[in-house]
């Protein structure tokens, strides 16, 4: 990713906050990321491209951003998935898995050992979607701005 790519962040970004389930898939909303000024979507991709403690990787099809992941590693053996989103046509097929094998990659990388994410406890379908990537259950839950959000894990390769 670039810097040159900084519309098609926001682009896909707001696609995904227009999403019926947005408002329990992601602490952002529509209507203040429509707000933010060019630079921000700018600084957000430079962000996502550059560092050694974020990353965002893109599914393409026939030229057109269909899904999107961040992945974020801050200290530890953990990497945290953030921002997941697949467009409705593109899902339940391989991009999910596709995004989150190069996260876990990218991961590896990183020095970490296990995958987390939470996902909003009303969110069924993302929980079934993580569970067939072989995500389990923590028990540990917290609460959000957003409401109740369950944590799931998968270790890495690396790591067994």
């Amino acid at each position: 990713m670039f810097a040159t790519d900084a519309s098609r962040v926001k682009a896909l970004r707001l696609e995904a906050l227009g999403d019926p389930v947005a408002h329990i898939a992601f602490l952002d909303t529509l209507e203040a990321a429509q707000a933010q000024p060019e630079e921000f979507w700018v600084d957000r991709t430079v962000a996502a491209a550059l560092s050694d403690q974020a990353a965002q990787f893109v599914a393409e099809e026939n030229s057109v951003w269909i899904g999107s992941v961040t992945v974020l590693h801050r200290e530890g053996d953990r990497a945290l998935l953030v921002a997941v989103y697949v467009r409705p046509q593109s899902r339940g097929g391989s991009i999910l898995n596709q995004l989150v094998a190069a996260a876990q990659t990218w991961a590896e990388r990183q020095g970490c050992r296990e995958l987390a994410l939470e996902v909003h406890e009303d969110n069924l379908r993302a929980q079934a979607a993580y569970r067939k990537l072989g995500f389990v259950l923590t028990g540990e839950a917290s609460d959000g701005a957003n409401g109740r959000e369950l944590e799931m894990v998968r270790a890495l390769p690396s790591a067994v």
